[in-house]
């Protein structure tokens, strides 16, 4: 897939940047702590990648962000918006898109019935325009805009959810593992379209256990472990670490 482009006024990311805040994020299953009072910024513009091994706590920092389940913080916003008290209903009208792990796509609606529900909370004449840019972001969703969503690879599935997601026109576009069971071209394909959003100054929080893909795609990344955040930085400068080099690239 050839580098993609946005026009120039998008209306996918026309909505002016802000800075998420989060200061003492705590997660609990029961009475298990899943995530440990962490602190941690997403500035405006800026990309930033949550990596860790499974059961580090990385879901359950995204999921207790999004209001998806209990969480308790000293500052959760996003701009001027205070989202302690935000449900996960509600969130996309603050600006927060949100691509889940596994996609969870409607298989049973067509493509472009998908890509719409994701601009319930935009006006209607803006939604063509917006399907537009989708489209040349992800050309083979226009080939396929009248097929059922369930009909279409693990590939296409997962541009059809970061497509959705910013069909709302987010202001932070949040990724649960979306390089999860894809092959490694079209992780390279999901990578080119993250760093051209960046490039064009859409926030990103994006979670992975794909380090390589993080390093490629953030500029600053956050290391979990045990519900904590032990180590923090730029992603080039992490991905030169030697703990990080070993653990999670294997070298």
């Amino acid at each position: 897939m050839s580098a993609p482009t946005l026009q120039h006024g998008s209306r996918l990311l026309n909505q002016k940047a802000a800075d998420l805040v989060v200061e003492e994020l705590s997660v609990r299953y029961g009475g298990v702590r899943a995530v440990r009072e962490i602190s941690f910024t997403v500035a405006a513009g800026e990309a930033v990648g949550l990596i860790g091994a499974n059961g580090a706590g990385k879901t359950s920092t995204l999921r207790g962000l999004l209001g998806l389940i209990p969480r308790k913080a000293t500052r959760l916003t996003l701009g001027d918006a205070d989202l302690r008290r935000t449900s996960a209903s509600t969130m996309v009208r603050h600006g927060v898109g949100y691509v889940p792990e596994g996609r969870h796509i409607f298989p049973g609606l067509a493509v472009e019935k998908n890509l719409l529900l994701g601009a319930y909370t935009q006006r209607w004449r803006t939604c063509g325009d917006s399907l537009d840019e989708i489209y040349g972001l992800f050309p083979v969703l226009k080939t396929m805009r009248s097929r059922l969503a369930g009909a279409l690879s693990g590939g296409q599935q997962q541009m059809l959810a970061i497509g959705r997601a910013l069909m709302a026109r987010p202001r932070l576009l949040v990724l649960d593992e979306p390089s999860m069971g894809l092959s490694p071209l079209l992780v390279d394909d999901i990578v080119g379209v993250l760093r051209r959003l960046h490039q064009e100054g859409l926030s990103i929080l994006l979670v992975e256990q794909n380090a390589k893909l993080t390093f490629a795609t953030t500029t600053r990344c956050l290391v979990m472990d045990q519900g904590q955040i032990v180590k923090t930085g730029l992603a080039a400068d992490l991905r030169k670490d030697p703990d990080v080099r070993r653990i999670y690239l294997g070298m």
